[in-house]
């Protein structure tokens, strides 16, 4: 293997970057299970700060996986229904919070296209009078393997400039669907957007039934603010009773019902579960109270 080259063909860094390296460590590192020891040396020595070695465990972990690893489920896709009317679209939006939306046909399996949130605000805001024809306003939705490698896939996105793509499994089904953000988290970490908590703030209402949970909200502030009775003696966190009652770490956008209550997890990373959607059942009553 000559100086000039990484020690495996995965992209990372540039060869002047290794052949900096090198001089300072006096040879290459011959394989990726060596490569990963001297990660960890130049954690520890403080030659990169702890972002930094992380993103390049990230770099090397993206290489190495497929996109069945991260891709968000078939049954936790949030989709549109192509004979919807558009109110009824616009309110799955809202609750969703996403940009992007999978059209689909007769069942999960047909997408016919791709609705951004955006246009169909534009149909709202320019065209009250006409009729709405989701056929004007979808994208084509792209479509891959569960197979396909991550940074082939990260590079796909940035080429074509696409931000989603539907996953079909080796008979054409729809498996489940990945984004660009999905792939870039395993890089850089989670990614916040507009629909985060604030950090003094561990329950925000979004509506009159919904609201945004911290996973590490207590389950006794959260049966104080909501009126529940979950158990608080087995349970520490509203974070620790999901993953308990689902027996792993749920998948963003995953949902489980727990005394008529809805949580759809917003936020995870690789080891808890960070934010949660709550929804209250119409009979239940609502909180009076603002944020907490």
């Amino acid at each position: 293997m000559s100086d000039d080259q990484p020690p495996s063909s995965n992209g990372l860094g540039k060869p002047g970057w290794w052949r900096r390296m090198a001089r300072r460590l006096g040879s290459l590192p011959r394989d990726r299970e060596e490569l990963t020891l001297v990660l960890a040396e130049l954690g520890e020595s403080r030659i990169l700060d702890v972002q930094e070695l992380a993103m390049i465990r990230g770099v090397l972990e993206v290489s190495e996986s497929q996109v069945r690893d991260i891709m968000i489920p078939r049954s936790q896709m949030v989709v549109l229904e192509r004979g919807d009317e558009p109110q009824k679209m616009l309110e799955v939006i809202n609750a969703s919070g996403h940009s992007r939306f999978p059209v689909i046909g007769d069942d999960r399996d047909e997408v016919i296209g791709v609705l951004l949130a955006k246009d169909l605000l534009r149909f709202f805001s320019e065209n009250k009078e006409s009729r709405f024809d989701i056929k004007e306003c979808l994208r084509p939705a792209v479509f891959i393997p569960e197979s396909k490698r991550l940074n082939a896939m990260l590079r796909d996105f940035r080429v074509s400039h696409n931000h989603m793509a539907i996953v079909v499994d080796e008979y054409g089904g729809v498996s489940g669907l990945l984004t660009i953000e999905d792939v870039l988290e395993e890089i850089v970490g989670e990614i916040g957007d507009e629909h985060d908590i604030e950090e003094d703030r561990e329950i925000v209402r979004e509506g009159p039934r919904s609201f945004l949970v911290k996973g590490f909200t207590k389950v006794w502030d959260f049966n104080e603010y909501f009126g529940s009775n979950f158990d608080d003696e087995e349970f520490d966190t509203v974070a620790g009773m999901i993953m308990h009652k689902l027996g792993r770490l749920p998948r963003r956008g995953e949902v489980l019902r727990l005394d008529d209550i809805e949580f759809r997890v917003t936020r995870t990373d690789r080891r808890r579960v960070d934010s949660v959607q709550v929804t209250l059942p119409e009979d239940r009553p609502a909180p009076a109270g603002e944020s907490v």
